[in-house]
């Protein structure tokens, strides 16, 4: 398991921001990967990327504007990310924790890690950067 931590100033009030991510069905407008989202119940949703791969969420706890967490699955990985907003008078500082699993590389920690490190990176600042740029 790896865990890989992003902060991330968006410029725009906390409550725009909680808006943004908390209205999954919403995410095919600002995040460019994203082709459509279908939710399965309130808690639930799966995340279709532009290329058919997909990537079920399911929030296991939300405070409006404080926090945001989720259990993450897709072929390639499993884990969680934990999100907190932090109001700063006009703009919202993101603190996004994640750590995954990869699930189909062979066991050795060294490739396994350099992998799971490489996709949280890749991940965590494509959504910060897509979510600053609806933002704003």
């Amino acid at each position: 398991m790896t865990t890989y931590h992003k902060k991330a100033d968006i410029r725009q009030d906390i409550h725009k921001v909680w808006e943004l991510l908390s209205e999954a069905w919403r995410y095919p407008a600002w995040r460019r990967d994203v082709e459509k989202t279908v939710m399965t119940n309130e808690n639930q949703f799966t995340v279709y990327t532009k290329d058919g791969y997909s990537t079920v969420y399911t929030i296991i706890g939300a405070k409006p504007c404080r926090y945001w967490e989720a259990d993450v699955e897709n072929s390639h990985v499993k884990g969680r990310w934990t999100i907190v907003l932090t109001s700063k008078g006009s703009e919202t500082e993101l603190d996004i924790s994640a750590c995954v699993t990869a699930k189909k590389l062979s066991t050795r920690p060294v490739g396994k890690s350099v992998f799971e490190r490489t996709y949280l990176e890749r991940e965590l600042a494509q959504f910060a950067a897509d979510l600053e740029n609806a933002a704003v």
